[in-house]
C-alpha cells in the first residue's frame, strides 16, 4: 500500500511499470539500457473516493489515456531506479493534489472608496480624452 494522504492510500496492483528506452542524448548507454520508466495507474479499479476522482479527471486529463489510465513518463536520470522512484514520487504528488479540496471563495464587494476612486479615475481619463477633440470654429 502506498500511502497518499493521512487516511487513503492506494494499492501497489493498480501500478504497472515498464521499462523503455530512454530518447535523447547520452551516447552508447542509451542505446543498450531500458532506464526510463512509464508507469500506469488504473484509476478505475484503484477505488478513489468519489470526490477525488473527479478532480483527478480534471487535473490530470492529459494524463489519462481512454482505459482510465493515468501515464507517467521519468526519463530525467541516468539510472532506471532513479527514475522508478521519479515516476512514483510524481505520481503520489498528483494525487496527492487530487485529494486536497479546493477552498470555497467567498464573495467580496468593492469597498465604498474603491468605487469613488474608480470614478473619480473614469471622469480624469474623459476630460482628458475631452481636451484632445478638436474646437469646432465658429
Amino acid at each position: 500500500m502506498i500511502k497518499i494522504t493521512e487516511d487513503i492510500y492506494i494499492d501497489e496492483a493498480c501500478i504497472s511499470i515498464d521499462y523503455i528506452r530512454a530518447s535523447g542524448p547520452g551516447g552508447q548507454n542509451v542505446n543498450k539500457v531500458s532506464s526510463a520508466v512509464q508507469l500506469r495507474f488504473d484509476t478505475n479499479s484503484a477505488g478513489l473516493p468519489d470526490e477525488m476522482y473527479t478532480r483527478l479527471q480534471t487535473q490530470a486529463k492529459n494524463r489519462i489515456n481512454e482505459k482510465g489510465e493515468l501515464l507517467i513518463d521519468a526519463s530525467r536520470h541516468r539510472s532506471q531506479e532513479r527514475n522508478r522512484q521519479d515516476a512514483f514520487n510524481r505520481l503520489v504528488a498528483i494525487l496527492a493534489a487530487a485529494a486536497e479540496k479546493p477552498k470555497q471563495r467567498k464573495k467580496t464587494h468593492p469597498t465604498r472608496a474603491a468605487i469613488e476612486r474608480r470614478l473619480k479615475e473614469k471622469h480624469r481619463r474623459s476630460e482628458i480624452k475631452k481636451n484632445r477633440r478638436d474646437i469646432p470654429y465658429q
